[in-house]
């Protein structure tokens, strides 16, 4: 990957980054007194649930930074990569059952079914691109394993020569 996709990526990060924490930090707590009358369990599971969300947006932008550095140092097929992979992974998945959870959370309230349907199938596809993440992890673990296959062979082939 050339240095300036990757410089590219890292300034999108970071405004992402620098966005969720202001929604964290200023959005949120105006949420939270939007919500004012509001009975106080589906408010409290409605603000937690963004929270979360927001959290799990976090999570995958370190971890696609750290993955950006391993690409950056050539070392992007090594063992410590699924560390991070298995977080993106995870954090979709938690993604995907949070916005379901907001679903049921909406449902039998006064929320338009659409809204409720839109959630549902917007839960699904977050699902399917964990999935995703998941069939480009297998991708990932042949490439090391042919990474490491390679270097063997190379190192046979120093001893020969």
């Amino acid at each position: 990957m050339r240095g300036v996709t990757v410089s590219v990526l890292r300034v999108i990060l970071a405004i992402a980054l620098v966005g969720s924490l202001v929604v964290q930090v200023v959005m949120v707590p105006l949420l939270w007194a939007d919500l004012d009358g509001v009975d106080e369990v589906p408010r409290a599971l409605f603000v937690i649930i963004v929270i979360a969300e927001i959290i799990t947006f976090q999570l995958c932008a370190v971890c696609v930074w750290a993955l950006l550095d391993l690409v950056r140092r050539g070392r992007v097929f090594s063992a410590r990569s699924f560390r991070f992979v298995d977080v993106i992974i995870g954090a979709i998945a938690v993604s995907a059952l949070l916005t379901f959870g907001l679903a049921v959370l909406l449902a039998p309230g006064g929320i338009a079914p659409g809204v409720v349907g839109l959630l549902c199938g917007a839960a699904l596809v977050t699902a399917g691109v964990a999935l995703v993440v998941v069939v480009m992890r297998s991708l990932l673990r042949q490439a090391v394993d042919r990474e490491i296959e390679a270097q063997e062979l190379r190192s046979e082939l120093d001893d020969v020569i």
